[in-house]
């Protein structure tokens, strides 16, 4: 089963989850990004690697997190974790072939990406603060 990823879409999904504007990814991408250019970004299916190099750095996501995040896979393995039925944890979930182990570290991955996520948006705000208190 070929995989179908929009870069340029988990580039926004994570820009989202921490809570940073188009405008704000783009001064920090540098002085020839605008918010238009950022939009035109997330519209492409494939980022050119040293351009994911650069929006990593700046949104502190490891590059494979763009490259591989499917949100559907995502969606399935929620889906198939509960018990519509009776709203009971289903014991027996389906994980298309998974091993467990691959999705624990998935799991564990994801808190840190979340806590990741949480100290960049906190970064971001004592940022933004410190250039409000400058002006």
């Amino acid at each position: 089963m070929e995989k179908n990823i929009h870069q340029g879409r988990n580039v926004k999904r994570f820009r989202e989850m921490l809570g940073i504007k188009q405008e704000a990814l783009a001064l920090d991408l540098g002085d020839e990004w605008n918010q238009k250019k950022v939009s035109m970004l997330e519209q492409k299916d494939v980022i050119e690697d040293h351009l994911l190099k650069k929006i990593s750095g700046v949104l502190n996501i490891p590059v494979d997190a763009f490259k591989n995040f499917v949100e559907e896979h995502a969606v399935n393995i929620i889906a198939n974790t509960f018990n519509d039925t009776q709203g009971l944890i289903n014991y027996s979930p389906i994980f298309n072939n998974n091993p467990i182990d691959k999705l624990i570290q998935l799991h564990e991955d994801k808190i840190a990406l979340y806590e990741r996520m949480l100290k960049e948006k906190d970064d971001m705000m004592d940022r933004l603060e410190g250039l409000i208190k400058n002006k």
